[in-house]
C-alpha cells in the first residue's frame, strides 16, 4: 500500500476491503478490526451504518452536500472514503484539516470537542464507507436493525461524559 502525504495526514492510496468478518454486540468489523456496515439482501442496514446516516445528516450535510455528495463548499466524502483510512478519518474529523493552493483554500473544522460527532465517529463512518462502496443509495435507509444494549450504553456513556 503505498502512501501520500498531505499536509500533516499521511492518507493510504486503497482503504481496507469493508467486509464485515466478525460482529460485536452488532457492531460489525472488517478483517483489520476497523467498523464496517453490513447489508442484509433486503436491504436492511446495521444499526451503525442507520445512526451514521442520521448523525451525518444532522451535522456534516451541510458542508459537505446531503448523502456524502459534495458540495461547492467541501468535497464529496463518499468519494473520500474509497482511499482514507478509519485511523485518518478520525483524526480529520476530531482535529480539522485545511488545504490552501493558489486557486482555493479548504477548511475543515476541528470537532473533537463536540460531543455530537464525536460520540458516533464510527457511525458516520460507517455511514460514508457504506456510500463510498454503493452498498447504501442516497436517502434514509428504508430498514434497519435494533439499536443495541452496547450501542446504548455507549451513547449514554460518551454523552455523560459532557455533563
Amino acid at each position: 500500500m503505498a502512501l501520500v502525504a498531505s499536509g500533516n495526514i499521511v492518507v493510504a492510496d486503497t482503504a481496507a476491503d469493508p467486509t464485515a468478518v466478525k460482529s460485536e454486540n452488532g457492531k460489525y468489523l472488517d478483517k483489520e478490526g476497523n467498523p464496517t456496515f453490513k447489508v442484509a439482501p433486503d436491504g436492511t442496514v446495521d444499526w451503525y451504518t442507520y445512526s451514521g446516516y442520521r448523525r451525518y445528516h444532522s451535522e456534516c450535510h451541510v458542508c459537505h452536500g446531503p448523502d456524502g455528495m459534495g458540495s461547492t463548499y467541501a468535497p464529496a466524502l463518499k468519494d473520500s472514503l474509497k482511499t482514507m483510512s478509519y485511523a485518518d478519518f478520525l483524526g480529520v474529523v476530531a482535529s480539522g484539516r485545511q488545504n490552501v493552493s493558489t486557486s482555493q483554500e479548504n477548511v475543515m473544522p476541528s470537532f473533537g470537542n463536540n460531543r455530537n460527532v464525536v460520540c458516533y465517529l464510527d457511525d458516520l463512518y460507517v455511514y460514508l464507507r457504506a456510500r463510498a462502496n454503493g452498498a447504501v443509495g442516497r436517502g434514509r435507509p428504508a430498514k434497519h436493525e435494533e439499536k443495541t444494549p452496547a450501542a446504548q450504553k455507549q451513547e449514554d456513556d460518551c454523552m455523560a461524559d459532557s455533563k
